[in-house]
């Protein structure tokens, strides 16, 4: 017993119990949103959205101090999430506060668009660059059916606002039996078209309240045989900065050439190769996106804890992070809200 509690002792600040690296946080800045995706944000029982007091939400100076803390233990990439992350007020201060923590290599973002037209030249200006840009249909009406909300053209416009300003542009598409599937040509037309690249990622069956059923969910096997329909799919070389993506060039008919992903945490789980930890929306750390287990950061600021306390905590959350999520075995294994945890 003693050997063993030497050797986590020893242990690298990032490294868990299966050498895998932990150098990438998410970070949730809030629940809210300004859509209300099927999948996303469920209402309660009484009709009403399950979202956070603006005060049980982490404040920036908290945020920058984690950041300032988890650099130099080597953690080096940051993805700004929600909810919608462009909605919380004083966003832009934060970003650009967070750009001048030395260390920090790279900021992302993940968006829905809807305000991306008016933010993007503060976000370029901050030094973002690679954004994620969630859209589950290229169709008006259905984007009012599966969000809630007639904003389908904002959003169209805040892309090609990216794009002008030179941002890395990725649109992430979860794809979804009866609901979009019959749009997945469309989209994988988009990565031979324009400039950025299409993401297909798994229906998950994430919280207690979502629409996830078996005959919603499509494997990404299936999607990968319906796309390859169009022309060539050729696997690329894995990367990390692909994140958990499989990547493939796509060759159309015509020659034109894209690039298109397939995110697969249900069929093909990425587990091996996860190096992330998220910071929930509630001031939570996450190991484990569909892993419930959770460490409270919150807590331990607002009481006071030390630096190295809090350093021992993100340490701790990183020995405990598990092998692999269970959802083949258990779907109820995540009852976690997906707009508090992070996308």
């Amino acid at each position: 017993m003693k050997d063993e509690t030497q050797s986590l002792a020893n242990k690298p600040d990032l490294v868990d119990m299966f050498s895998r690296t932990i150098s990438y946080l998410r970070l949730s800045l809030t629940d809210r949103c300004n859509l209300r995706c099927m999948y996303c944000m469920p209402l309660d029982s009484k009709g009403g959205l399950q979202v956070l007091k603006h005060e049980d939400l982490l404040s920036y100076e908290e945020l920058l101090r984690i950041v300032g803390l988890v650099v130099p233990m080597g953690m080096n990439k940051i993805r700004l999430t929600g909810g919608e992350p462009l909605v919380r007020k004083g966003v832009m201060g934060f970003i650009a506060a967070l750009s001048q923590i030395d260390g920090l290599d790279e900021i992302r973002l993940t968006t829905n668009g809807v305000l991306l037209k008016e933010k993007a030249a503060g976000l370029y200006a901050a030094g973002i660059r690679k954004l994620n840009i969630s859209l589950d249909t290229l169709r008006p009406e259905r984007f009012k059916k599966i969000t809630g909300l007639d904003l389908f053209d904002q959003v169209w416009q805040g892309i090609e606002a990216a794009v002008e300003f030179g941002f890395d542009v990725k649109l992430n598409v979860v794809a979804m039996r009866d609901i979009n599937d019959d749009e997945l040509i469309d989209f994988a037309g988009l990565a031979v078209d324009k400039p950025y690249q299409i993401r297909f990622i798994e229906f998950m069956p994430v919280g207690r309240d979502s629409s996830w059923d078996k005959n919603t969910y499509i494997s990404s096997s299936e999607l990968k045989e319906r796309i390859g329909a169009m022309g060539t799919l050729e696997p690329l070389p894995g990367c990390r900065l692909d994140g958990p993506a499989r990547m493939y060039s796509l060759t159309a008919a015509d020659g034109a050439t894209g690039r298109v992903g397939f995110i697969s945490p249900i069929s093909h789980h990425f587990c091996d190769t996860c190096n992330r930890l998220r910071l929930t929306s509630a001031g939570r750390l996450r190991a484990c996106l569909l892993h419930d287990r959770e460490a409270d950061l919150k807590a331990l600021l607002r009481s006071g804890g030390t630096d190295d306390e809090i350093r021992a905590l993100i340490k701790q959350t990183i020995l405990d992070k598990p092998k692999g999520h269970t959802l083949a075995e258990n779907q109820a294994a995540c009852s976690g809200q997906m707009s508090r945890i992070g996308g």
